[in-house]
């Protein structure tokens, strides 16, 4: 079934989603490619798949699982994606984010979302966790917006401000935890490119110079609905490759590797989460 995404459609979605659990969880999850390992880290879950859920789209991006977990992390009801969607699977932007608004009519008010990402930063080394301060978001630029249409004014307003779009107050908190786990974590802005294919090093050496530190599939559409809708944004970014700048390079990114390198980076994260939570 194709999402649609009309108020009474967001609407269905939740009240499915609420029949299947007594919990109602204030902290939804995203996990990106490789990050299914961090499922592991909830108690007492709910395991619901995308396709039984009304109006959903359904994941078939390489590493996502395509399922909602609801349960308890570090004693914190959370809701948890196992997948999500991209445009490039064929999804429109508003279909690619439909599951932030169904958050939203949940109770969700704080969203973490995290994602396998290039490294267009020269001082990136894979593996590294980077912490999403801004983006930028050329789809959205081009008229591949989330925000595209009639307003959904029951969400926000017409022309969000996008300024603030990640929270200062959550970024502290995720550097104080990131600490005490002893775990590095660094600043960084992220791009958005609509994919499937990876850069060539001509547009690796311009999302350089633009100021942009990684670059990835996904991630800022869901962060420009829940702006939009009044959401505490914290987002991350696994450093999965390291971008191809030359033509000469022998390198190739491939998704698989970016899988792996994700993965690989699971237990950093599941120490972050861990100190996290309790604290939101």
């Amino acid at each position: 079934m194709q999402p649609a995404t009309d108020p009474a459609a967001y609407d269905r979605a939740a009240a499915w989603i609420q029949a299947q659990t007594n919990l109602r969880p204030t902290i939804g999850l995203v996990l990106g490619s490789g990050l299914d390992i961090l499922a592991d880290l909830v108690d007492q879950s709910v395991a619901i798949p995308y396709g039984d859920i009304p109006g959903f789209p359904v994941s078939t991006a390489l590493g996502h699982k395509g399922e909602l977990l609801l349960g308890k992390v570090a004693q914190r009801p959370v809701l948890i994606m196992r997948g999500r969607h991209h445009t490039y699977e064929g999804w429109s932007p508003a279909q690619t984010t439909f599951p932030v608004r169904v958050m939203h009519r949940l109770g969700i008010r704080t969203l973490i979302l995290t994602n396998a990402a290039g490294g267009l930063n020269p001082d990136f080394r894979v593996g590294q966790i980077m912490l999403i301060r801004d983006h930028i978001a050329l789809p959205a630029m081009a008229g591949l917006n989330p925000l595209r249409g009639p307003n959904e004014d029951e969400f926000g307003d017409r022309f969000p401000a996008m300024n603030d779009a990640y929270s200062r107050r959550l970024a502290k908190l995720a550097h104080a935890a990131a600490r005490e786990a002893g775990t590095e974590l660094r600043d960084g802005v992220y791009v958005w490119v609509a994919g499937p294919n990876f850069e060539t090093p001509a547009e690796i050496r311009m999302l350089r110079a633009w100021g942009g530190d990684a670059v990835g599939m996904s991630t800022v559409p869901e962060t420009m609905i829940a702006c939009h809708a009044g959401m505490e944004v914290l987002a991350f970014s696994t450093i999965t490759n390291l971008c191809v700048d030359t033509l000469e390079a022998t390198d190739r990114p491939d998704a698989e590797e970016v899988v792996a390198a994700g993965r690989a980076a699971g237990e950093a994260y599941a120490k972050i989460l861990r100190t996290l939570l309790p604290r939101l």
